[in-house]
C-alpha cells in the first residue's frame, strides 16, 4: 500500500460505496497506530493533549483546518480545554473509507 500521508482523498458520494472491514480495516489501522477504532467499527479517534486552550485552539484553527479543506474531507472536533479529540469517519457511507486513513496519516505526519 502506498504512503497514506502522500495520497489525496478522493469525493466519496457513492451511497453502495462499503465501509472498510476485517482484513482490509485492520491493514489500515497499521498504518495510523495512535488511531483507535471505536466499539462499532465506524470511526477513528485520537486525543491530543497541549499546554492550555491556546494551543489547543491554534491546533485546529492552523494545521487541522489546513489538512480538512485540503483534502475535501473534514473531522469532527471536540475541544476539553487543553486535549482535543479527533474523530474520523465518511458520514457519507456510515463508516470508515481509505479517506479517513489519509487524513489520519497526514494529521500523525505533523504530529508524531
Amino acid at each position: 500500500m502506498p504512503n497514506l500521508a502522500s495520497k489525496k482523498c478522493i469525493p466519496c458520494e457513492d451511497k453502495n460505496m462499503k465501509p472498510l472491514a476485517g482484513a482490509e480495516l485492520g491493514n489500515y489501522l497499521i498504518d495510523v497506530p495512535k488511531w483507535l477504532l471505536n466499539g462499532d467499527g465506524k470511526k477513528i479517534s485520537r486525543e491530543f493533549k497541549f499546554k492550555n486552550f491556546i494551543e489547543a485552539i491554534d491546533f485546529i484553527s492552523g494545521p487541522i483546518a489546513d489538512i480538512a479543506e485540503e483534502q475535501g474531507h473534514h473531522p469532527d472536533i471536540h475541544i476539553f480545554y487543553n486535549k482535543v479529540d479527533l474523530d474520523l469517519w465518511t458520514h457519507s457511507i456510515d463508516g470508515l473509507s481509505e479517506n479517513d486513513f489519509i487524513v489520519a496519516a497526514k494529521i500523525d505526519a505533523i504530529f508524531p
